[in-house]
């Protein structure tokens, strides 16, 4: 299923921008058609992007000019549909800022405690991810590095800081 979201930015000067957002879903466990049971020798990733984290001077996307913005989610949508197109692409979702976040802990007893996020020292906090089905780490890689690239301010590269994790297989159950 194609779903199109909307996302509305605070831009330079008090107004705000709103860009239409499209994005794959694959049904409700958001797994494309590649195999679940992985007797292929594929390997997922997931390639976390977090708020911050730039190796340039790039200000946050909040200071970006609308242009900016458009330029950025268009090169996410078209990268995004190109790993759809290879059957590389699992899900990508970017997630709603950290001023909307909730964190939980509990001990499975009392009440968990419920804190609006995020912490002032918190300094890596999750914006969006891409779970990749790739035939090698290297390719995950090449996809972060992609990634990684995305134009920021005057369509500059914004060199985001991209964290690389394989994810771990079930045991197989016949075992």
């Amino acid at each position: 299923m194609i779903v199109v979201t909307t996302i509305t930015f605070g831009a330079p000067g008090g107004s705000d921008v709103e860009i239409r957002v499209t994005a794959a879903t694959f049904g409700s466990s958001g797994v494309t058609g590649r195999r679940t049971a992985r007797k292929d020798e594929g390997m997922r990733f997931m390639l976390l992007q977090d708020y911050g984290g730039v190796e340039s001077d790039c200000p946050p996307m909040a200071q970006w000019t609308p242009a900016e913005i458009k330029a950025h989610i268009d090169f996410q949508n078209a990268l995004n549909a190109e790993l759809l197109e290879r059957g590389e692409l699992v899900d990508a979702q970017g997630l709603a800022p950290p001023q909307r976040a909730k964190f939980v802990v509990s001990d499975g007893v009392s009440a968990p405690v419920i804190t609006d996020g995020p912490y002032p020292e918190s300094k890596e906090l999750l914006a969006g991810y891409r779970m990749v089905d790739v035939e090698t780490a290297e390719r995950a890689l090449e996809i972060a590095a992609r990634a990684s690239a995305a134009p920021g301010v005057n369509g500059m590269p914004i060199r985001q800081r991209i964290e690389v994790r394989e994810v771990m297989s079930a045991p197989d159950p016949e075992v």
